[in-house]
């Protein structure tokens, strides 16, 4: 008997309790009972008192697991997803897990914060090896706010004390081409190419401060776009962008700068002042060529024979006058220039014959009009050839500005490695320019200096009616600022807001040296708001 309780059904008290299902039930009537009493036992062999389905200190174990050993193991699942998405290495995941657990003192965790502290160790570990992680790409693998990784970053940085190396731009557009979905399909060949072109392309931009200040992933993605265009790869910018985690609008301005800076490039070939932002991707295998052939001279070094000029003559002049140029129709098309550019052998020059360049007679003029003659001539034969599209065969001798220059690229510039940035501001690429927001602050700089002195004289103006030179304050120019990209609301006077806030902190005696700072909300709230404080 298992208590002194009766039966429910027949009023017995013939309980046992039944070994299987340990229920009780009724030895008389056979009616299991449906409330499961707690029994204690005291004084028993059996021990600590227990009672039905519950027995006292055994939570948690035998099939179920602990807090702790359950949070370790989730932490283990987590950082184990984490480093495989990002197709960590055996040593990487190793560094990524010890650093976890260093930090956390092996205790992990299971909140909100802990994939986002995986994914800040697995940065640093990729940065202090040298290895190319963006933040914006391991934000795109834990689903977190860009500024939230960041600051976590920083406090592992911090923790650690360690001292993180340079961002590599040229590993990450290395690894960019790599791994972009839209180069998949480009053949191995092609991709070594441009890869070539792509580092020396990006180290230029590095050399004209186009990626000083500023994130790195836009510059990658323009200078794969152009890159692509050079090698006829159909992609498009949106996507690039989108594949190396950079801003779109972002990346076309990034582009814009780079086309801007080789428009500045080609402004030194004879035909330089025909080159615009709308034509430079055509000229750019030209421009290209010739600053690799720069970057090959040593600085300061004057260049003596013809070998060291490269296309400028060779290539543009004798492959577009030559008789067999595939773009001629006719034979004696060019015959009144060729002849002056032919070698004895009739094809190429005789370089022997040449030791310097003085002894070629032919100036930058001839040249530029040379240029200008070859696109004349290459409108009426393209107009011609589509004539005899009719015929119903293609034609052997169709010509296209890009298989004329299909040997444009040599890849013999140390540009084309990886180099240090002391050694890539040394090299000479035919343009030398300075850190746009450098510039930008310069002409920022002027235009409030023009906007103080206009001011000045408004000022002096009204003070001192008298005064002629006062009397053309109107008159005064003020710097153009179209450059600024920013529209302003004017009076009709030709007045904006700024002029009113420049007249106010003069009028406060504000030095001249702060106001052209353009701290116009700080000087406003401590020298004219609280000026009687």
């Amino acid at each position: 008997m298992e208590g002194s309780r009766p039966c429910k059904s027949c009023g017995k008290s013939s309980l046992v309790r039944d070994d299987v299902s340990a229920y009780l039930v009724c030895t008389s009537c056979g009616f299991v009972q449906d409330c499961q009493d707690f029994q204690a036992y005291f004084n028993g062999f059996k021990g600590p008192p227990e009672g039905t389905f519950v027995r006292v200190g055994t939570s948690g174990t035998g099939s179920s697991l602990n807090y702790k050993e359950k949070k370790i193991l989730e932490a283990q699942k987590t950082m184990d997803d984490i480093v495989f998405r990002l197709g960590f290495s055996g040593p990487r995941k190793s560094e990524v897990k010890e650093m976890v657990e260093k930090i956390t003192e092996g205790e992990y965790g299971l909140g909100d914060w802990f994939p986002i502290l995986v994914g800040a160790c697995a940065y640093v570990v990729m940065r202090t090896n040298k290895k190319s992680l963006s933040i914006a790409e391991m934000v795109s693998v834990i689903g977190c706010d860009i500024h939230e990784l960041g600051r976590m970053v920083a406090r592992v940085v911090d923790f650690l004390d360690l001292k993180l190396p340079e961002f590599d731009i040229v590993n990450s557009f290395e690894r960019a081409i790599q791994t972009c979905p839209s180069f998949r399909r480009v053949s191995r060949d092609k991709v070594e190419r441009m890869l070539k072109q792509g580092i020396f392309l990006v180290q230029c931009a590095v050399k004209w401060f186009l990626t000083t200040g500023r994130r790195p992933l836009p510059m990658v993605a323009a200078v794969l776009i152009l890159v692509a265009e050079l090698n006829e790869v159909d992609v498009q910018i949106e996507d690039v962008a989108t594949e190396v985690h950079a801003a779109v609008a972002t990346s076309k301005m990034r582009y814009k700068e780079l086309l801007e800076a080789l428009v500045e490039v080609g402004k030194g070939l004879p035909w330089g002042k025909d080159i615009t932002i709308k034509n430079i991707v055509k000229n750019a295998p030209f421009v290209i060529q010739y600053m690799e052939i720069k970057s090959r001279s040593k600085h300061g070094e004057k260049r003596k024979n013809l070998e060291d000029v490269g296309y400028c003559v060779e290539d543009v002049v004798s492959d577009c006058l030559r008789e067999e140029a595939g773009y001629a129709v006719h034979s004696n098309v060019f015959e009144s220039d060729s002849h002056c550019f032919k070698a004895e052998d009739g094809s190429r020059f005789s370089r022997s014959s040449i030791d310097d360049l003085e002894n070629l007679k032919v100036s930058h003029e001839c040249l530029s009009m040379i240029y200008s003659k070859f696109l004349n001539d290459f409108s009426r034969v393209k107009a011609v050839e589509e004539c005899r599209d009719d015929c119903g065969r293609k034609q052997k001798n169709r010509y296209e500005l890009n298989d004329a220059c299909h040997e444009w690229w040599s890849g013999k510039s140390e540009l084309c490695k990886k180099l240090f940035l002391e050694q890539v501001l040394a090299k000479d690429v035919g343009f030398d320019a300075l850190p746009p927001s450098f510039v930008t602050g310069c002409l920022a700089t002027e235009r409030r200096r023009e906007k103080i002195n206009a001011a000045k004289l408004r000022i002096d103006k009204v003070i001192n009616p008298t005064n002629i030179d006062s009397a053309n304050a109107g008159d005064v120019c003020l710097f153009d600022d179209r450059h600024s990209g920013k529209k302003r609301k004017r009076r009709h006077d030709g007045i904006d807001w700024e002029d009113v806030v420049i007249e106010t902190l003069l009028l406060h005696q504000v030095k001249e040296e702060e106001i052209e700072k353009g701290n116009y909300k700080s000087l406003l709230g401590l020298c004219v708001f609280n000026s009687g404080v």
